[in-house]
Protein backbone atom coordinates (compact mmCIF):
# COMPACT_ATOMS: atom_id res chain seq x y z
CA UNK A 1 0.00 0.00 0.00
CA UNK A 2 1.36 3.44 -0.96
CA UNK A 3 2.28 5.75 1.89
CA UNK A 4 0.18 8.95 1.78
CA UNK A 5 2.32 12.00 0.92
CA UNK A 6 3.28 14.19 3.85
CA UNK A 7 2.23 17.80 4.16
CA UNK A 8 4.44 20.11 2.15
CA UNK A 9 6.83 22.18 4.28
CA UNK A 10 5.72 25.37 2.51
CA UNK A 11 2.10 25.82 1.37
CA UNK A 12 0.44 28.83 -0.21
CA UNK A 13 -3.18 29.79 0.48
CA UNK A 14 -5.32 29.80 -2.67
CA UNK A 15 -6.26 33.12 -4.18
CA UNK A 16 -10.04 33.78 -4.08
CA UNK A 17 -11.67 31.76 -6.88
CA UNK A 18 -8.33 30.25 -7.95
CA UNK A 19 -8.46 27.16 -10.17
CA UNK A 20 -6.97 23.99 -8.70
CA UNK A 21 -4.43 23.50 -11.50
CA UNK A 22 -3.29 27.11 -11.05
CA UNK A 23 -2.78 26.57 -7.32
CA UNK A 24 -0.85 23.36 -7.91
CA UNK A 25 1.19 25.14 -10.59
CA UNK A 26 2.26 27.83 -8.11
CA UNK A 27 3.49 25.18 -5.69
CA UNK A 28 5.25 23.36 -8.53
CA UNK A 29 7.09 26.56 -9.50
CA UNK A 30 8.21 27.07 -5.90
CA UNK A 31 9.52 23.50 -5.63
CA UNK A 32 10.99 23.61 -9.16
CA UNK A 33 9.12 20.60 -10.53
CA UNK A 34 6.62 20.26 -13.40
CA UNK A 35 2.98 20.82 -12.32
CA UNK A 36 1.91 17.29 -13.30
CA UNK A 37 4.74 15.83 -11.21
CA UNK A 38 3.53 17.91 -8.27
CA UNK A 39 -0.03 16.66 -8.74
CA UNK A 40 1.04 13.02 -9.06
CA UNK A 41 3.15 13.29 -5.93
CA UNK A 42 -0.20 13.32 -4.15
CA UNK A 43 -2.45 11.61 -6.72
CA UNK A 44 -0.38 9.05 -8.68
CA UNK A 45 -3.52 8.03 -10.58
CA UNK A 46 -4.13 11.55 -11.95
CA UNK A 47 -4.09 11.61 -15.76
CA UNK A 48 -3.77 15.39 -16.17
CA UNK A 49 -4.26 18.75 -14.47
CA UNK A 50 -7.35 19.29 -16.63
CA UNK A 51 -8.89 16.08 -15.33
CA UNK A 52 -8.22 17.18 -11.75
CA UNK A 53 -9.90 20.53 -12.43
CA UNK A 54 -12.99 18.79 -13.77
CA UNK A 55 -13.47 15.95 -11.33
CA UNK A 56 -12.08 14.86 -7.96
CA UNK A 57 -13.65 12.22 -5.76
CA UNK A 58 -13.89 12.63 -1.98
CA UNK A 59 -10.77 10.59 -1.27
CA UNK A 60 -8.70 12.66 -3.71
CA UNK A 61 -9.99 15.89 -2.19
CA UNK A 62 -8.95 14.70 1.28
CA UNK A 63 -5.47 13.64 0.11
CA UNK A 64 -4.83 16.97 -1.62
CA UNK A 65 -6.14 18.89 1.38
CA UNK A 66 -3.82 17.00 3.72
CA UNK A 67 -0.78 17.59 1.54
CA UNK A 68 -1.49 21.30 1.04
CA UNK A 69 -2.61 21.99 4.64
CA UNK A 70 -6.18 23.02 3.87
CA UNK A 71 -9.72 21.64 3.99
CA UNK A 72 -11.31 19.26 1.42
CA UNK A 73 -14.13 21.78 0.87
CA UNK A 74 -11.54 24.38 -0.13
CA UNK A 75 -10.03 21.97 -2.68
CA UNK A 76 -13.48 21.09 -4.02
CA UNK A 77 -14.40 24.76 -4.56
CA UNK A 78 -11.36 25.19 -6.81
CA UNK A 79 -12.62 22.49 -9.19
CA UNK A 80 -15.65 21.95 -11.43
CA UNK A 81 -16.59 18.75 -9.62
CA UNK A 82 -20.01 20.19 -8.75
CA UNK A 83 -20.81 21.20 -12.34
CA UNK A 84 -23.60 19.22 -14.01
CA UNK A 85 -22.38 16.73 -16.61
CA UNK A 86 -24.54 18.39 -19.27
CA UNK A 87 -22.59 21.64 -18.81
CA UNK A 88 -19.05 20.24 -18.92
CA UNK A 89 -18.56 21.01 -22.62
CA UNK A 90 -19.06 24.69 -21.80
CA UNK A 91 -15.90 24.73 -19.69
CA UNK A 92 -13.05 26.09 -21.80
CA UNK A 93 -9.66 24.37 -21.82
CA UNK A 94 -7.89 27.68 -21.17
CA UNK A 95 -8.93 31.14 -19.95
CA UNK A 96 -11.26 32.93 -22.35
CA UNK A 97 -12.17 35.95 -20.20
CA UNK A 98 -10.91 38.12 -17.36
CA UNK A 99 -12.39 40.45 -14.76
CA UNK A 100 -10.08 43.45 -14.45
CA UNK A 101 -11.39 44.10 -10.93
CA UNK A 102 -10.92 40.59 -9.51
CA UNK A 103 -7.88 39.43 -11.46
CA UNK A 104 -4.65 39.30 -9.43
CA UNK A 105 -2.79 40.90 -12.32
CA UNK A 106 0.49 39.65 -13.74
CA UNK A 107 2.00 36.82 -11.71
CA UNK A 108 4.62 34.19 -12.39
CA UNK A 109 3.45 31.56 -13.04
CA UNK A 110 0.21 33.09 -14.35
CA UNK A 111 -2.60 32.71 -11.82
CA UNK A 112 -5.87 31.43 -13.30
CA UNK A 113 -9.28 31.92 -11.72
CA UNK A 114 -12.03 29.33 -11.95
CA UNK A 115 -14.38 31.98 -13.36
CA UNK A 116 -12.13 32.49 -16.39
CA UNK A 117 -13.20 29.17 -17.95
CA UNK A 118 -17.05 28.88 -17.95
CA UNK A 119 -18.35 29.81 -21.40
CA UNK A 120 -21.85 30.33 -20.02
CA UNK A 121 -20.85 33.63 -18.38
CA UNK A 122 -20.37 37.19 -19.63
CA UNK A 123 -20.11 38.80 -16.17
CA UNK A 124 -17.87 38.03 -13.20
CA UNK A 125 -19.56 35.88 -10.51
CA UNK A 126 -17.49 37.62 -7.82
CA UNK A 127 -18.26 41.30 -8.50
CA UNK A 128 -20.78 41.31 -11.37
CA UNK A 129 -18.59 43.38 -13.70
CA UNK A 130 -18.52 42.73 -17.43
CA UNK A 131 -15.82 40.29 -18.49
CA UNK A 132 -13.12 41.41 -20.90
CA UNK A 133 -11.01 39.26 -23.18
CA UNK A 134 -7.84 37.70 -21.80
CA UNK A 135 -5.81 40.69 -22.95
CA UNK A 136 -7.92 43.01 -20.78
CA UNK A 137 -9.71 44.61 -23.73
CA UNK A 138 -13.49 44.90 -23.96
CA UNK A 139 -14.29 43.59 -27.45
CA UNK A 140 -17.22 45.41 -29.08
CA UNK A 141 -20.25 43.15 -29.23
CA UNK A 142 -22.80 43.52 -32.04
CA UNK A 143 -25.46 42.08 -29.72
CA UNK A 144 -25.82 44.82 -27.11
CA UNK A 145 -29.57 45.02 -27.73
CA UNK A 146 -29.83 41.47 -26.43
CA UNK A 147 -28.00 42.18 -23.17
CA UNK A 148 -31.02 41.75 -20.89
CA UNK A 149 -31.94 38.42 -22.48
CA UNK A 150 -28.27 37.36 -22.42
CA UNK A 151 -28.05 38.00 -18.68
CA UNK A 152 -31.18 35.91 -18.18
CA UNK A 153 -29.64 33.13 -20.26
CA UNK A 154 -26.51 33.34 -18.14
CA UNK A 155 -28.61 32.83 -15.00
CA UNK A 156 -30.37 29.81 -16.52
CA UNK A 157 -27.10 28.17 -17.55
CA UNK A 158 -25.35 29.02 -14.29
CA UNK A 159 -28.22 27.66 -12.19
CA UNK A 160 -28.10 24.38 -14.07
CA UNK A 161 -24.31 24.07 -14.09
CA UNK A 162 -23.46 25.21 -10.58
CA UNK A 163 -26.67 24.54 -8.61
CA UNK A 164 -28.26 21.59 -10.44
CA UNK A 165 -31.51 23.52 -11.02
CA UNK A 166 -33.90 21.52 -13.22
CA UNK A 167 -36.37 23.16 -15.61
CA UNK A 168 -38.56 21.90 -18.47
CA UNK A 169 -35.52 22.01 -20.79
CA UNK A 170 -31.84 21.82 -19.97
CA UNK A 171 -30.28 25.22 -20.86
CA UNK A 172 -27.06 23.40 -21.83
CA UNK A 173 -29.19 21.15 -24.05
CA UNK A 174 -30.72 24.23 -25.67
CA UNK A 175 -27.17 25.44 -26.42
CA UNK A 176 -26.51 22.24 -28.37
CA UNK A 177 -29.73 22.67 -30.35
CA UNK A 178 -28.95 26.30 -31.20
CA UNK A 179 -25.51 25.42 -32.55
CA UNK A 180 -26.81 22.82 -35.00
CA UNK A 181 -26.85 23.67 -38.69
CA UNK A 182 -30.01 24.97 -40.30
CA UNK A 183 -31.49 25.07 -43.77
CA UNK A 184 -31.54 28.36 -45.68
CA UNK A 185 -33.09 29.23 -49.03
CA UNK A 186 -31.88 29.88 -51.60
CA UNK A 187 -29.34 27.14 -50.95
CA UNK A 188 -25.92 28.75 -50.31
CA UNK A 189 -22.60 27.56 -51.73
CA UNK A 190 -21.27 24.49 -49.92
CA UNK A 191 -18.31 26.42 -48.51
CA UNK A 192 -20.75 28.72 -46.65
CA UNK A 193 -23.02 26.04 -45.15
CA UNK A 194 -21.05 25.94 -41.90
CA UNK A 195 -22.11 29.42 -40.81
CA UNK A 196 -25.88 28.95 -40.85
CA UNK A 197 -26.87 27.83 -37.37
CA UNK A 198 -30.26 27.37 -35.73
CA UNK A 199 -29.35 30.30 -33.47
CA UNK A 200 -29.45 32.60 -36.51
CA UNK A 201 -33.17 31.90 -36.83
CA UNK A 202 -33.86 33.97 -33.69
CA UNK A 203 -30.74 36.21 -33.74
CA UNK A 204 -30.70 37.16 -37.45
CA UNK A 205 -27.69 39.48 -37.08
CA UNK A 206 -25.57 36.37 -36.53
CA UNK A 207 -25.67 35.21 -40.16
CA UNK A 208 -24.14 38.41 -41.51
CA UNK A 209 -21.54 38.53 -38.77
CA UNK A 210 -20.41 34.95 -39.34
CA UNK A 211 -19.94 35.70 -43.02
CA UNK A 212 -17.02 37.90 -41.94
CA UNK A 213 -15.49 35.24 -39.67
CA UNK A 214 -12.66 33.26 -41.23
CA UNK A 215 -12.67 30.43 -38.69
CA UNK A 216 -15.38 27.85 -38.20
CA UNK A 217 -18.14 28.53 -35.70
CA UNK A 218 -18.37 26.45 -32.50
CA UNK A 219 -20.45 23.28 -32.70
CA UNK A 220 -22.71 21.31 -30.33
CA UNK A 221 -19.64 19.22 -29.49
CA UNK A 222 -17.46 22.29 -28.86
CA UNK A 223 -19.82 25.11 -27.80
CA UNK A 224 -17.31 27.60 -26.36
CA UNK A 225 -17.94 30.93 -28.12
CA UNK A 226 -15.64 33.98 -28.13
CA UNK A 227 -16.71 36.56 -25.57
CA UNK A 228 -18.04 39.07 -28.13
CA UNK A 229 -20.33 36.43 -29.71
CA UNK A 230 -21.47 34.84 -26.45
CA UNK A 231 -24.36 37.27 -25.71
CA UNK A 232 -26.14 36.01 -28.84
CA UNK A 233 -26.03 32.41 -27.61
CA UNK A 234 -27.07 33.28 -24.05
CA UNK A 235 -29.94 35.42 -25.34
CA UNK A 236 -31.01 32.56 -27.61
CA UNK A 237 -31.13 30.20 -24.63
CA UNK A 238 -33.35 32.66 -22.73
CA UNK A 239 -35.69 33.12 -25.71
CA UNK A 240 -36.12 29.39 -26.31
CA UNK A 241 -36.62 28.73 -22.61
CA UNK A 242 -39.35 31.39 -22.47
CA UNK A 243 -40.95 30.32 -25.77
CA UNK A 244 -41.11 26.67 -24.67
CA UNK A 245 -42.24 23.91 -27.04
CA UNK A 246 -43.75 26.26 -29.63
CA UNK A 247 -40.40 27.94 -30.25
CA UNK A 248 -38.56 24.62 -30.23
CA UNK A 249 -40.93 23.31 -32.91
CA UNK A 250 -40.36 26.43 -35.02
CA UNK A 251 -36.60 25.96 -34.76
CA UNK A 252 -36.93 22.28 -35.62
CA UNK A 253 -38.55 23.25 -38.92
CA UNK A 254 -35.39 25.11 -39.91
CA UNK A 255 -33.21 21.99 -39.71
CA UNK A 256 -32.75 19.30 -42.35
CA UNK A 257 -31.48 15.77 -42.93
CA UNK A 258 -29.03 14.45 -40.37
CA UNK A 259 -29.34 17.65 -38.35
CA UNK A 260 -33.15 17.26 -38.17
CA UNK A 261 -32.74 13.72 -36.80
CA UNK A 262 -30.20 14.86 -34.24
CA UNK A 263 -32.38 17.83 -33.25
CA UNK A 264 -35.36 15.51 -32.74
CA UNK A 265 -33.33 13.09 -30.66
CA UNK A 266 -31.97 15.75 -28.33
CA UNK A 267 -35.14 17.85 -28.14
CA UNK A 268 -37.60 15.01 -27.54
CA UNK A 269 -37.22 15.03 -23.72
CA UNK A 270 -37.90 18.77 -23.75
CA UNK A 271 -41.09 18.38 -25.82
CA UNK A 272 -42.28 15.70 -23.39
CA UNK A 273 -41.49 17.84 -20.34
CA UNK A 274 -43.27 20.84 -21.86
CA UNK A 275 -46.33 18.68 -22.54
CA UNK A 276 -46.35 17.36 -18.96
CA UNK A 277 -45.93 20.87 -17.61
CA UNK A 278 -48.86 22.13 -19.67
CA UNK A 279 -51.02 19.20 -18.56
CA UNK A 280 -50.12 19.85 -14.91
CA UNK A 281 -51.06 23.53 -15.25
CA UNK A 282 -54.40 22.64 -16.82
CA UNK A 283 -55.14 20.20 -13.99
CA UNK A 284 -54.39 22.90 -11.43
CA UNK A 285 -56.83 25.26 -13.15
CA UNK A 286 -59.53 22.57 -13.06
Amino acid sequence: MNTPPRQLPVCFPPYPDELLSSWIGRHAAFYAVPPLVMLRHCLPEASSLRAADLQLNSDQQIRLANMYATEPTVVRRMTFTNVAQSSRRLIAARPTQICTSCSPGHTEPPLILRSQLPAWRITCPLCGNQFRDVGGREPPSPFRQYRSAALHGQVLLDDEAEHDVKTWASPAGIVRLLLMRRRVLPFPPEKELWRFRVLGKIIPELDELLAEVSTSFPTPQNPVLPLHLRPALLAGVAMVHAGEAEMLFMLRQSTFGFHRHRFDREAMPFFINASLKRHSTQMQLI
